[in-house]
């Protein structure tokens, strides 16, 4: 599957994304056109976000932009710089679907797109725009808007309760976060003998999809063949995860489309919709449920901060004293951390930006690697950072931009009334209606995998 390209008609070989390039995918001379080796690659998009070769008339004709529009199938009405380092979009799909009445369309956005998507419309670095994100989703058509933040609080409830199960049973460990698609692709590349290290939870993306075309569909009176299910998420990687022959439990394609931050402000302008003048209107229920602790998992160190914040709970069954983590929060490459959870010490690492994590693999390999469970992420400072987001022209914004996104997301987090993902109310009530219990037989169908390549093996 080609998710990331690289126009070799337009790219000059400055090589900035060979130097971002976490897995040397990128190959090339410099002040020549350089090539993406797809067996290599990991579908981050940092090279997107680098990439300083764009479309000139002066350089590339007159008629250049318009034929490289046609090429990648964006609307006309796109008329920012179009660099050589792309992702492969799909909105032409998504604006079919949404003009077939016989389909009914459901979507979710992932917490990092809030953080960011407003400064596309010229809006400051790191606005939140969660409410009003809803609704442009809602004039655009779709029929149901919901967040992927209930997935992710349900990611907490699977993978907490499957971190417990090992801990307490002598399971394999360190147990590895498997959210971020790109680096489980990266872990499939270079040591696939480690995979039974991954969480055998689906990403929150992945969960949801699943749950729309089977509690969805059932609580919506919907047939799952007439769902067209559609994420939007700050990551291209998630592209090429939704395409994974694991990603299909529901009996379908759990999620039929991805859709960037960028792919859906382009929609959206496209649509002549005032992104910045939109009231604030909330995500469809219940699937639009979500905790402050589904909220950070959009920046480093917030995957595994919810799990705590859970675990703690599940574990002693006392309410935590702080709910705000912080000996797991920060940016630096790798830090680790010893947490008291009643009578257990649990000891964990974060895994900031994926050139980082080969020293903490390699530990790993020689059975050095004295902790149970780490969280990595790919992107700079998480998915706040991710490839399909807003591009960052001036190299000045990026730290700016780093930092806004990451505050947004922490104070909207504090904002709101519930921080557990335990106690999200819409969540308890899956559980109680559909799933019965974290780690059961249809959570197992659903919600988890065991990520093997091309192939899938089967849960006992």
């Amino acid at each position: 599957m080609t998710v990331i390209a690289i126009d070799e008609k337009i790219c000059t070989g400055c090589q900035e994304c060979t130097k971002i390039c976490p897995n040397l995918a990128i190959e090339g001379f410099p002040h020549q056109p350089q090539k993406i080796n797809p067996d290599k690659c990991v579908f981050c998009g940092q090279c997107v976000q680098k990439c300083k070769s764009y479309v000139s008339a002066a350089e590339h004709g007159l008629g250049a932009y318009s034929q490289t529009r046609e090429e990648r199938g964006l609307p006309e009405t796109v008329f920012e710089p179009l660099f050589a380092a792309h992702n492969v979009t799909h909105i032409k799909e998504v604006m079919k679907a949404l003009a077939d009445t016989n389909v009914y369309t459901m979507v979710q956005s992932a917490p990092a797109v809030r953080a960011a998507i407003a400064e596309d419309f010229g809006a400051p670095l790191g606005e939140l725009s969660a409410y009003r994100l809803a609704a442009a989703l809602r004039r655009l058509g779709f029929d149901k808007v919901f967040d992927t933040n209930y997935g992710a609080d349900v990611t907490i409830m699977e993978e907490g309760s499957e971190l417990i199960h090992r801990v307490k049973n002598n399971g394999i460990l360190p147990m590895f976060t498997s959210c971020c698609p790109a680096w489980v692709r990266y872990l499939e590349l270079n040591y696939p003998q480690l995979r039974k290290h991954l969480s055998t939870c689906k990403s929150p993306q992945q969960m949801e999809g699943a749950l729309f075309k089977s509690y969805g569909a059932k609580l919506l009176n919907v047939p799952i063949e007439k769902i067209f299910s559609v994420s939007v998420m700050p990551c291209t990687a998630k592209q090429y995860e939704s395409s994974r022959p694991e990603m299909n439990d529901s009996g379908q394609r759990d999620v039929d489309v991805v859709l960037t931050t960028r792919e859906l402000v382009w929609l959206i302008k496209n649509a002549g919709i005032d992104f910045l003048s939109l009231p604030d209107e909330k995500f469809d229920m219940p699937m639009g449920d979500y905790s402050g602790a589904a909220e950070i998992f959009g920046v480093t160190g917030g995957v595994m901060e919810a799990a705590l914040r859970t675990g703690y709970e599940l574990i002693t069954g006392k309410t935590i004293p702080a709910v705000d983590i912080t000996a797991v929060r920060g940016v630096n490459g790798f830090r680790s951390a010893d947490i008291a959870v009643g009578d257990l010490v649990i000891k964990v690492g974060v895994v900031t930006g994926l050139k980082n994590v080969k020293p903490v693999m390699e530990l790993l390999a020689a059975g050095k690697l004295d902790l149970h469970f780490v969280e990595v992420m790919t992107c700079p400072v998480g998915c706040v950072t991710g490839g399909g987001q807003p591009k960052l022209i001036d190299e000045t914004d990026f730290v700016e931009a780093y930092t806004q996104r990451i505050s947004a997301t922490y104070n909207h987090d504090k904002a709101l009334p519930i921080r557990k993902s335990h106690e999200n109310p819409s969540v308890q009530k899956l559980y109680s209606d559909y799933l019965k219990a974290p780690l059961g037989e249809l959570s197992h169908k659903l919600l988890h995998t065991t990520y093997c390549g091309d192939k899938k093996e089967v849960h006992h």
